[in-house]
């Protein structure tokens, strides 16, 4: 007698689709810059929105937005770290869809921007001149740039933005624009060295018009270690 095939479970409820879109933020010498691309594909053809799309039935949250950041834009192996779930019931004309959202940060050097699938193209917008953005991509990069500006005043993340070695002038102008105030020259750099989590370099900046200053890096393996002993980093 032949065994009945085993069933599979069965949801008795429709399911929403699921998408992963991500905020890049990289700065420059002018300010803080998000990376968007130009979608070639209805609904909102052209328009400019956030990298991103829809997760695999095979595949984790955290693939899904590597991979999508990657096809879409070229970036890769950078830091990214998830946001918030939006989930409003009208925020995608196709279907319901709820969007996993996450904030990357990488620098400027070294990565290259290339559009791919199904983004026309790719372009870094600084945050102060940003075009209309499709879908609710304004609430989640809003969203972003606030959890960026509350993060980075207790944990060295702004770092991600820089290269392997800066300038204290540098460091001190990240955060100027992130925070969006001025800080102290003197006391910054009192505060940031007092931390003893950035370490001086044998070397000097090379082809500026100015004097040479001297180059830092950041110390991950002292940062650890000092926050094992109870140390909070804070600026």
């Amino acid at each position: 007698m032949r065994s009945k095939p085993l069933k599979k479970f069965q949801y008795e409820y429709p399911r929403a689709a699921l998408t992963a879109d991500i905020v890049v933020f990289a700065l420059d010498e002018e300010d803080l810059k998000v990376m968007l691309i130009q979608r070639d594909l209805k609904p909102f053809q052209g328009q400019w929105a956030l990298p991103g799309g829809f997760v695999r039935v095979n595949e984790t949250l955290n693939d899904a937005a590597r991979r999508e950041l990657q096809e879409e834009t070229g970036l890769k192996d950078i830091f990214l770290e998830q946001l918030f779930t939006f989930g409003e019931l009208e925020r995608d004309p196709r279907e319901r869809v709820v969007s996993i959202a996450y904030f990357a940060l990488v620098t400027l050097e070294g990565h290259d921007v290339k559009a791919s699938t199904d983004a026309r193209n790719a372009a870094w917008f600084s945050l102060n001149e940003l075009p209309e953005l499709a879908f609710d991509h304004a609430a989640i990069l809003n969203a972003a740039y606030q959890r960026l500006r509350g993060k980075v005043r207790y944990q060295p993340i702004g770092f991600e933005l820089l290269p392997e070695k800066f300038t204290l002038s540098q460091l001190q102008h990240l955060y100027e624009v992130i925070l969006d105030r001025e800080l102290d020259k003197r006391n910054f750099r009192k505060k940031v060295l007092g931390m003893k989590i950035v370490q001086e370099t044998s070397e000097i900046e090379k082809d500026v018009a100015h004097r040479a200053a001297r180059l830092y890096r950041f110390d991950q393996e002292a940062y650890e270690r000092l926050s094992q002993q109870g140390y909070h980093f804070e600026i």
